[in-house]
């Protein structure tokens, strides 16, 4: 039994990344009726529209979703409280300990699943009762560990230690990378930038754009001499940033006329180095869909292997 599953309740284990502002409910439901696992964020501060986003996906699907929590980032417990009391039986946190959440939430029947981009990390949210992980390689877009470690080496480090499941993120947009991350031990993955890119995904048609035009190496890791470091899509404004090695003050100020206002130059375009792989505009369940033939056809092509005991 894929443990990812019974903990989610979604038919495929596919989760979408709470990217902030995006991961919302337009996006969400579309990943919920394809099968996977979507995602409400909070990390956009915007408590109210965040709560309804969360009741507004009562409207858009009968399947299961999940919210996230990023902890530096809550004011206050109102949204936590908000959870608890909400019916949602699934949650992510990130960015912070979540020793004093997991309590309250698994009281209320939620099963909690934390994000980490190190071993100790993991060794510590395992020893605090945590139900699973959310494993982010450096390759993925947005909030990064500055310490730079792959997904395809920080997954076998975290399940050589561990035994719960493993959400492996970072580096992953179709099935080929689905079936990798399961040989390492995870049991679901979580995609944001291919998503960011769906035809359902709220922003700016030009964010998508130059998700598609990007090179394998059309991103930088910014920030690495301070906090937060990120990764980010290439640009005149993200060159300047990678060439000081920092990021000014208001880098995120004008990040919604990025975002939904289509100017690349506002603030920074947050991907993963998977917009190198990634060529079209798809819609969400297209993109799910093709994630599960590709995944199928990997393993299948695979178990041949172990089928003959041997690699003629």
């Amino acid at each position: 039994m894929n443990r990812v599953l019974a903990h989610t309740g979604a038919r495929y284990p596919i989760v979408q990344a709470p990217m902030g502002w995006i991961a919302r409910s337009q996006l969400a439901s579309a990943v919920c009726n394809a099968g996977g696992l979507g995602i409400i964020e909070t990390s956009s501060g915007e408590t109210e529209n965040c709560k309804a986003e969360i009741l507004k996906m009562r409207d858009l699907t009968t399947a299961p979703f999940g919210v996230n929590l990023p902890i530096l980032f809550l004011k206050d417990d109102a949204m936590v409280r908000f959870i608890c009391e909400s019916g949602v039986k699934f949650v992510t946190t990130s960015a912070g300990s979540p020793a004093k959440f997991i309590g309250p939430l698994k009281a209320a029947g939620i099963v909690v699943y934390h994000a980490v981009p190190t071993l100790d990390a993991a060794l510590k949210c395992v020893a605090a009762g945590i139900d699973g992980l959310v494993v982010e390689g450096a390759e993925g877009g947005g909030f990064k560990n500055p310490e730079e470690v792959s997904t395809l080496v920080l997954l076998q480090a975290i399940r050589r230690a561990v035994d719960v499941p493993l959400i492996a993120a970072g580096g992953i947009m179709d099935g080929a990378g689905m079936a990798a991350a399961f040989a390492l031990g995870a049991e679901a993955v979580q995609m944001g930038t291919r998503f960011v890119s769906a035809a359902e995904s709220p922003v700016h048609a030009n964010y998508k754009a130059a998700i598609v035009a990007a090179k394998e190496t059309g991103t930088h890791v910014l920030n690495k001499r301070a906090s937060p470091c990120i990764r980010a899509l290439k640009t005149a404004r993200t060159a300047a940033m990678a060439e000081t090695g920092l990021m000014p003050p208001d880098t995120f100020a004008r990040i919604l006329d990025l975002y939904f206002g289509g100017d690349m130059e506002a603030s920074v375009g947050l991907a993963g180095q998977t917009a190198g792989l990634i060529d079209s505009v798809e819609p969400v369940k297209a993109i799910i869909d093709d994630t599960i033939a590709g995944f199928f056809a990997a393993t299948a092509r695979l178990g041949q292997y172990a089928t003959g005991h041997n690699f003629g």
